[in-house]
């Protein structure tokens, strides 16, 4: 299952950041963060409970990149 989120990220750099905090998540088969969208898209592994699965996302990015705001 793959979603798009709308986020809110200051450079590209930290969007590469983000981007790699997220694949390395417990319950991500692989995700993609977009810059110049400002979008992420996640696509989870099979069973995975999305909303647990994206809580761990964002504490994950705010890690990297305590600026940044993703929509659940």
């Amino acid at each position: 299952m793959k979603k798009t989120y709308k986020i809110e990220v200051d450079c590209a750099n930290c969007a590469n950041l983000m981007e790699d905090a997220a694949k390395k998540t417990a319950g991500v088969a692989n995700a993609t963060v977009n810059f110049m969208t400002q979008k992420m898209i996640v696509e989870f592994e099979d069973g995975q409970d999305v909303k647990s699965v994206m809580k761990d996302v964002v504490k994950a990015c705010k890690k990297v990149e305590p600026d940044c705001e993703i929509e659940i």
